[in-house]
């Protein structure tokens, strides 16, 4: 597909409270078709929170729900969670299709300054998925502020980055998606949650979407629950990158 249109979902969420947060987005999902990706934010069945994998909903539970919207909207349906596994817990961005493939990548800079390190399993591998022509790089919230783990190698297309990114830091996170979207020529879309969690951090929201000039394509209003909708265009991408190929001078490096 030439084009992808895709949907951003910026909301609150219910406080360690997994089947609030399902019928909370059963409602906000409901109608929607004729579309091809829908993004929800980080930890969409907990919130975020060192004890979130305590708490969380089996694996096999939210994937279930997940295919079940993908199926009926005929979207790729993605968004985080935190996740027990046999190793121990993960912050676990799940990308799933409509025919029910499940797409897996696991947190790999886990937040320092809140411990998430000390409750959670980094990931390992930087994972690309394909999905309808499309080359799709999945990040986390923290991932944002590591260039390099992000650096297009001409190996993707967009980049979703799922997050639960406070108030108070809310410049940062729009200035990281827009030089990530114009560093790597790569279109960008930046889903943050909104509301107060049960750590009385406040989240604002500010989600983006951005083309790789860096250009807003649509924001949303702080604050507020928000859908966001953009129709990516391959085509323009690929005749930027081509009419100016700053990607041909990049350095190459090992991660």
């Amino acid at each position: 597909m030439s084009t992808l249109n895709a949907i951003l979902l910026q909301q609150p969420l219910a406080w360690m409270d997994g089947e609030a947060n399902l019928r909370h987005f059963d409602s906000v999902m409901d109608g929607i078709d004729a579309c091809d990706l829908i993004v929800l934010p980080e930890m969409f069945t907990t919130g975020f929170a060192r004890e979130a994998a305590q708490h969380s909903l089996p694996e096999a539970q939210v994937i279930e729900w997940l295919q079940g919207h993908a199926r009926r909207s005929d979207a790729l349906i993605a968004g985080s969670a935190a996740i027990r596994t046999e190793k121990g817990a993960v912050n676990r961005f799940l990308l799933v299709e409509p025919g029910g493939k499940v797409h897996r990548y696991d947190k790999r800079h886990l937040f320092r300054m809140g411990e998430e390190h000390k409750h959670y399993l980094a990931g390992v591998r930087r994972e690309i998925i394909e999905w309808r022509g499309w080359r799709i790089l999945p990040q986390i919230c923290y991932d944002l502020r590591f260039p390099v783990f992000a650096r297009n190698r001409n190996d993707y297309d967009l980049a979703l980055y799922v997050a639960s990114w406070p108030t108070v830091r809310a410049h940062h996170w729009q200035t990281l998606l827009l030089a990530r979207a114009i560093e790597n020529q790569a279109y960008v879309m930046g889903c943050n949650r909104v509301g107060s969690d049960g750590n009385q951090i406040n989240y604002s929201g500010d989600s983006l979407i951005i083309c790789p000039q860096g250009e807003i394509l649509a924001s949303a209003q702080p604050h507020q629950p928000a859908r966001l909708d953009a129709t990516l265009s391959l085509e323009m991408l690929n005749d930027y990158r081509a009419r100016f190929p700053a990607w041909r001078d990049a350095d190459s490096f090992t991660l």
